[in-house]
């Protein structure tokens, strides 16, 4: 018997979440589709234990492909347990759920996920809990935010379009030094590349539509816990009736299967890509923690093994249609949201719009691009061609 906890992350990301004995040799864990589940004698159907949503009693608690994918990802990342859910915005409001209600307060960094503060807004603040943004860079210093009716502090870094860094072990420090829990969005670190556990978080939040399902095909998000707010994160999801596809598990499960080399190889052509990008005459700087210019860079170096191959451009001064207009004119970087599949993306984007604690002052147009797998000397050339356009229409 293999004792995967002393496995290395490469072949753990090979053999958590399976068990070919147990399917007929398999080595791919099957879909079990199913919403009733029989049981031998009324005894048995009667005295199933509410608290125990790792066995088989009703198909919306998941199935042996659930299982199976929630089990790969906590040993993955080094927490207790994971659950599985619909979506990474799903998996965000009902961990956020999960310790607030009326007369609480809680922190939210400024930088976050944007449909995560619009959560906030509209559903948790009309119902009485008070969101307080702070800035990202705030450190230990978050303490003096703390108050007695603090029910958790969220984090997420590198922030969200503009990459800041977070200290998260100091902010976790200070957190748990009054028994608050630490929650984190890890989508960008993914449980490859950041132990959010190691570092002080008590529950890791994962849109595993981007890296972990990897090729743009699935929708599905991922939370994981330690032992402590285990339960209490999993009734939240069973009390919103929150339930995951077997198939939709499958390919994250099949995704994951390749998280590291994939992850590699874009971070290899996303560093060469950004480095090309800070001596463009048209580029301002560039925003990705692995670069040794980025301020961020040397917390990122401490507590990251790697980095996301998403990160941000800021342009020199330019009309905002110009920048859309470059955008328009790349060929193998697509427009659309997400990302963290195989394939390049390239947005604007308008930041100002979603800061309340802090300031952001750019200099000039906001770009997001996600590296994909093709090879990066013809991102750079598809690049060069928008700035072509760029300077045409500037």
């Amino acid at each position: 018997m293999i004792d995967k906890k002393k496995l290395r992350r490469d072949t753990l990301t090979s053999h958590a979440g399976r068990d070919p004995q147990k399917h007929a040799g398999l080595v791919n864990m099957p879909v079990y589709r199913g919403s009733t589940v029989l049981f031998d004698d009324v005894a048995t159907y009667e005295g199933r234990d509410p608290n125990d949503y790792k066995v088989m009693r009703y198909g919306i608690y998941g199935t042996p492909t659930t299982f199976a994918l929630e089990e790969a990802v906590a040993q993955l990342e080094g927490g207790d347990k994971a659950v599985a859910l619909p979506s990474g915005l799903a998996a965000i409001t009902a961990a956020l759920a999960a310790f607030t209600k009326a007369g609480d307060h809680i922190l939210m960094v400024d930088t976050t996920y944007g449909p995560t503060r619009t959560f906030c807004k509209r559903r948790l603040a009309p119902y009485g809990v008070e969101v307080e943004y702070y800035d990202p860079l705030i450190g230990a210093g978050i303490a003096k935010l703390l108050r007695p009716n603090t029910t958790l502090v969220y984090c997420e870094a590198p922030g969200s379009l503009t990459f800041e860094m977070q200290d998260i072990p100091a902010i976790a420090a200070a957190a748990h030094a009054q028994n608050i829990p630490v929650l984190a969005d890890n989508t960008w670190g993914t449980p490859y590349f950041f132990s959010a556990f190691e570092h002080g978080v008590d529950v890791s939040i994962h849109a595993g539509t981007k890296y972990i399902g990897g090729h743009s095909d699935v929708l599905l998000g991922l939370i994981v816990t330690t032992e402590k707010y285990w339960l209490p994160v999993r009734r939240a999801v069973a009390d919103y009736g929150f339930s995951v596809s077997p198939d939709d598990c499958y390919l994250a499960l099949r995704g994951l299967r390749t998280i590291g080399v994939r992850m590699r190889q874009q971070q290899q052509s996303a560093l060469k890509i950004a480095r090309w990008l800070e001596q463009r005459p048209e580029v301002l700087r560039v925003l990705y923690p692995a670069l040794e210019s980025d301020p961020g860079h040397a917390i990122w170096k401490r507590d990251f093994r790697g980095a996301a191959s998403l990160f941000g451009v800021v342009l020199k001064p330019v009309a905002w249609e110009a920048a859309g207009a470059m955008i328009d004119a790349l060929n193998l970087f697509g427009i659309g949201s997400s990302w963290g599949g195989y394939e390049s993306l390239a947005i604007r984007t308008d930041v100002n719009a979603i800061r309340t604690a802090t300031k952001w002052s750019s200099g000039g147009p906001l770009l997001r691009l996600h590296i994909g797998l093709e090879d990066a000397d013809d991102l750079i050339a598809d690049l060069e061609r928008g700035f072509a356009k760029l300077k045409e229409v500037a």
